[in-house]
């Protein structure tokens, strides 16, 4: 069925075309009829990060920013469902237009910045979920917020996500807030993961309940960037990276029509740049924590790249918006086994 939509929805605007897809979904599960856009799923559980996952494809964070449509997105057969990125207060985000297609590419440049109705809408709307299955919630920082006050809006929305969520990611990679990418340099990721750690434990203490964290990386590091992250993670045992966000690259999509926009860009053209990541985080790593890949996966054997490379689950976004929900299916059939 998608096949068939997708024609009109890419006629859309792509921010329009975004949410009448969301509401298509709730819609589908409400009717029972979410088994016509997605074929069968076979089961595969996989334990990471201490949870179950009842397949090792999950939802990346971004398409679904407020948990809007949990249940819709958890009916077509994703192992895991990514909200967010969530900040404490609401915020519009940057101007629009600020979301583009590249389909010559298989790509999609936004410069959303964490658009979202604040953390307190979204704990309702998880509340509000039928959904039992595993939960991430990404958490991120106010753009008004200065960035030598970051760790205060991540330990905000920690506090206020953590009994609600399975996981919870910290995402300090996206392009589209200023300077949020300095919090990758050592020193203030040493700091921020050291209160985050710290917090994490009393909060574990007082809810009765250990919630993972795991942070989600962008692409565009150097190598050494990449191994100090890793020890990082190791010394402070956090439990779980996501590798990777969207890239500030160009390349192979100069020449296209809104190549040039500016934001991140994710899809088709980041594929290698992640795979690289997560496979020297592997290495680095040494199964000291689990690696979640992302970025890029547009086809089953797709996500079998990022298993062979080190992942222990993946997680789709774009790849979902050009090839639609059968790419669940695609990505589970190609990893079973692996």
């Amino acid at each position: 069925m998608y096949s068939l939509l997708r024609p009109a929805l890419f006629r859309l605007d792509p921010e329009t075309a975004h949410h009448l897809t969301l509401n298509g979904l709730n819609t589908l599960n409400k009717l029972g009829l979410s088994s016509l856009v997605t074929p069968a799923i076979p089961e595969d559980a996989r334990t990471v990060m201490g949870l179950t996952f009842r397949n090792p494809v999950g939802l990346a964070a971004g398409l679904d920013k407020n948990g809007d449509c949990i249940d819709g997105l958890a009916a077509i057969g994703f192992g895991a469902i990514e909200i967010g990125t969530i900040t404490p207060l609401p915020q519009p985000g940057n101007p629009k237009p600020r979301l583009f297609r590249l389909p010559a590419a298989q790509g999609i440049i936004n410069r959303m910045g964490f658009n979202n109705d604040g953390v307190d809408a979204l704990i309702a709307n998880v509340q509000r979920a039928n959904y039992r299955g595993i939960l991430g919630i990404n958490i991120g920082k106010n753009a008004a917020t200065p960035i030598e006050k970051a760790a205060d809006d991540y330990l905000i929305c920690l506090r206020k996500a953590y009994a609600h969520a399975s996981y919870i990611t910290v995402n300090i990679s996206s392009p589209n807030t200023k300077n949020l990418r300095q919090l990758q340099d050592e020193a203030a990721l040493n700091e921020l993961l050291s209160l985050l750690k710290t917090e994490q434990q009393k909060l574990a203490d007082l809810h009765s309940k250990y919630v993972p964290i795991a942070l989600k990386i962008a692409p565009d590091m150097e190598s050494e960037q990449i191994t100090q992250i890793a020890g990082l993670l190791m010394q402070h045992r956090i439990d779980g990276v996501i590798a990777t966000n969207t890239t500030l690259s160009r390349a192979g999509v100069e020449n296209l029509p809104h190549g040039d926009e500016t934001g991140g860009l994710s899809g088709a053209p980041v594929r290698d740049k992640s795979t690289r990541v997560i496979s020297q985080l592997a290495k680095d790593l040494q199964g000291a924590l689990p690696i979640i890949g992302v970025g890029g996966i547009l086809s089953g054997d797709d996500a079998a790249e990022k298993i062979k490379a080190g992942a222990s689950l993946v997680q789709i976004y774009s790849g979902l918006i050009y090839k639609g929900p059968a790419l669940i299916s695609d990505c589970c059939r190609a990893i079973r086994g692996i």
